[in-house]
């Protein structure tokens, strides 16, 4: 379980691909700190510490994981926003996030708005996830409100502060991210469904 409160960002060492895994060895600043099998969110994605060396760690992404997600786009230097699981009694400053990726979306535009940020990205509604005005959205694995929620798209607003410590002022139209919808958000829209096909 996560808050969606980035700690920091990983820069990707190195990839090496096994089958369809791919195992990702990253650098961030609290690697002396992990252990064997404990999680931690990747842009969003709950992976599992196989190893640790040096000043490294590495996890594996499986094929399941990389259709989900946009994992499968790192490359070497690439940052990659992290955040160790939540403790049970930590104050709980984002919202209550999975590391579980439903889809991933594009960015399609960035503007400036004297101090801060909007971000817009459109994703593919048939999956029947969706966002409300002022409701929550985790995009990389960071907790974000979401504003002008429209079908297919959205956008949020981003504070200096997000915008300088996640790998958020690396985005430009076209780039691919996480997206997981809130937990609450998806329980009804499915129970809605089942709804209106009986």
């Amino acid at each position: 379980m996560f808050s969606g409160i980035v700690e920091a960002t990983a820069r990707v060492v190195s990839i090496r691909e096994d089958q369809q895994n791919r195992h990702i060895t990253l650098e961030c600043p609290f690697v002396h700190e992990l252990r064997i099998d404990q999680s931690i969110a990747h842009n969003g994605v709950c992976l599992t510490v196989v190893d640790i060396r040096d000043n490294t760690y590495t996890v594996t992404a499986i094929k399941e994981t990389l259709l989900k997600s946009n994992l499968g786009l790192l490359g070497a230097g690439d940052l990659v926003n992290v955040e160790r699981s939540m403790r049970p009694d930590a104050l709980l400053d984002g919202h209550i996030v999975q590391g579980h990726v439903d889809q991933t979306a594009r960015c399609t535009a960035v503007d400036e708005a004297d101090g801060s940020w909007y971000y817009t990205f459109e994703y593919d509604p048939s999956t029947g996830n969706i966002t409300v005005e002022k409701g929550s959205v985790c995009v990389n694995g960071v907790s974000l409100t979401v504003v002008n929620s429209r079908e297919g798209s959205f956008q949020v607003a981003i504070i200096p502060y997000t915008y300088e410590h996640t790998n958020f002022h690396t985005f430009r139209p076209g780039t691919t991210v996480n997206l997981e919808f809130d937990i609450v958000g998806k329980y009804i829209a499915r129970l809605m469904q089942q709804y209106l096909r009986r």
